[in-house]
């Protein structure tokens, strides 16, 4: 994934510094100097580091001086990592709000950019985004330069059941945009997205074009086509279009692929223009909406829980009645096997493993170096094990397969696990894995649900905050963690923070991500973990183990991950 070497750097730097028993001056160049050199490596122009370097120091040494001789080294790397947070997150917001378009109404948006760096599949993905959400949107074809562009937007956009409008036999690209724009208005159609040909900074007859067919169309937003691993040359191509076009926004693409990524950083602070979108892989709804907050966060592995809301509501969108219902049964604190299988499968619909997982606060980065092909077909094989059982055993809470003993503890595995795994083609252990990962996430939802369960708790407690956080990113402000503070009932931050340690879904989550189970799992282990899992919530570790603070797990809570499931 671009900029994930760069996060992971990024993040090394900022724990070097927890591991600091003193911060002074020379830890303090120590981390810049690792900051800096991350952000070098990946292609960022060299003018934005060392000017991100002298700020973050001129920021630190003011707050330094504006506090107490007696402020304690935790408050001193706080400071130091939120001035790196805020100059991190300049780099990629210009301050410049883009346009955004009106229903009701047409919107031209005109996209250009080098040759190669997908505008054809972008103007697709485009359309297909703005469709999603109650747009009619269409395509024209302008590109006349290269061969078998309108066949490439004739079949992407048809896939997509995007109306488009191209010609075979007129070669003028300006007729062709006018003609098309013309047509669209005529139908009402809310966007209308203008394809041109790519051209390079040197070739000025095609910069030429581009004025004319703006000039003939007249867009409300030109948008300029990034590739991710443009590299250094990012900044003098972004000026030189921008120079011509004047584009108001910038769409990244190739994000899923493996270069450093950086020149679009750059690019971002040569013209001053925001990043709207991010092309995340090559699927016509992998375009991802861009927000420069929660993109750093995610960077240096804090999650970005506000993003896995929209995305999760978008699913349930496709299918409320079923959201409904899962969250009811939630609400009662009741899972079956079923209702698990759903989860995968919503899972799966999601996206990347890596990019889901990415959002989550506190997940190790190391976790997210897992081949997302491995997981996905692990996924697959979970699907399949479900596939495999009765009715009955999937509408269960997983007993038909556990053998008890007298003092109700399991104390072995029944033959029906052997039938599954002989039924869906895999073995006894990945149905044990599958039965453990069941138990898990079951005794989450009987921890959250119930009358006394915390979706409850923190529904009163938002409640008493005034709803959803109001701060940057989805965050509570400190009003409404103080309002949480008092909502709170008595021990239940510790009962959530002792049953946090355990590492499950920590380990739940390496397995999706690497395509593995980790070591093999005799019998024994296998009862020990079922024996654990029986007395509460064995798998919330991956969340605890990045936030055992009670500031952190307020802003988890104030973004809603939490409250969302009863509603």
């Amino acid at each position: 994934m671009v900029l994930a070497d760069l996060g992971r750097k990024l993040n090394a730097a900022l724990s070097s510094l927890n591991r600091a028993p003193v911060v002074d001056e020379k830890v303090l160049d120590a981390t810049l100097k690792e900051v800096c050199a991350a952000l070098l490596e990946s292609d960022v122009n060299v003018k934005l580091v060392s000017s991100l370097r002298q700020k973050v120091k001129t920021k630190v040494k003011a707050s330094l001086e504006a506090g107490s001789d007696k402020l304690k080294d935790g408050n001193k790397k706080n400071i130091l990592q939120k001035a790196v947070f805020d100059e991190l997150v300049h780099l990629v917001d210009p301050g410049v709000e883009p346009y955004k378009p009106k229903k009701g109404q047409p919107n031209v948006i005109m996209a250009v950019g080098l040759q190669g760096n997908g505008k054809t599949t972008t103007c697709t993905k485009l359309a297909v985004y703005y469709q999603k959400r109650g747009y009619k949107s269409c395509i024209v074809c302008a590109d006349t330069f290269r061969a078998g562009a309108f066949d490439q937007t004739r079949q992407s956009a048809t896939k997509a059941k995007v109306a488009y409008f191209g010609s075979y036999t007129e070669t003028d690209p300006v007729t062709i945009a006018a003609q098309g724009v013309s047509k669209f208005k005529k139908e009402r159609f809310d966007v209308i997205i203008v394809d041109t040909s790519g051209r390079h900074k040197q070739e000025s007859e095609l910069f030429e074009e581009m004025v004319q067919i703006s000039e003939a169309v007249k867009p409300h937003m030109t948008v300029l086509i990034l590739d991710a691993s443009i590299g250094q040359a990012a900044e003098a191509q972004s000026r030189a279009f921008k120079d011509s076009a004047d584009f108001g926004a910038i769409i990244v693409t190739k994000m899923d692929g493996h270069a450093k990524g950086g020149g679009a950083i750059s690019a971002v602070a040569a013209t001053k223009t925001p990043i709207i979108f991010l092309g995340t892989g090559e699927h016509l709804t992998d375009l991802d909406r861009f927000s420069p907050q929660p993109f750093i966060s995610k960077l240096l592995g804090m999650g970005d829980m506000q993003g896995l809301m929209e995305h999760m509501q978008d699913l349930a969108q496709q299918n409320p009645d079923k959201q409904k219902e899962m969250a009811k049964k939630l609400e009662e604190g009741k899972l079956s096997i079923r209702d698990w299988r759903e989860q995968i499968q919503n899972v799966m619909n999601m996206g990347p493993i890596s990019k889901i997982a990415s959002m989550i606060p506190g997940l190790p980065q190391d976790m997210l170096q897992g081949s997302d092909e491995d997981g996905a077909q692990r996924l697959k094989r979970m699907i399949y094990i479900s596939d495999s059982m009765t009715a009955a055993e999937l509408d269960s809470d997983g007993s038909p397969f556990m053998e008890m003993g007298k003092d109700g503890k399991p104390i072995g595995l029944t033959c029906r696990v052997t039938r599954v795994a002989k039924g869906s083609g895999t073995s006894v252990r990945e149905v044990e894995e599958l039965l453990c990962q069941y138990r898990m996430m079951s005794n989450m939802a009987k921890q959250a649900g119930g009358k006394n369960g915390w979706l409850q708790a923190i529904q009163k407690m938002q409640s008493a905050a005034g709803g959803r956080g109001r701060g940057p990113n989805g965050m509570p402000t400190p009003t409404q963690i103080e309002a949480m503070k008092r909502a709170m009932p008595p021990g239940m931050l510790q009962q959530m923070q002792r049953q946090m340690r355990g590492g499950g879904m920590q380990e739940m989550m390496k397995a999706m991500m690497q395509g593995q189970g980790g070591d093999q799992m005799d019998m024994e282990e296998m009862q020990r973990m079922m024996s654990q899992m029986g007395g509460g919530l064995g798998g919330l570790g991956g969340l605890g183990s990045g936030m055992p603070n009670m500031s952190d797990m307020f802003k988890m809570m104030g973004m809603g991950g939490m409250g969302g499931g009863g509603r």
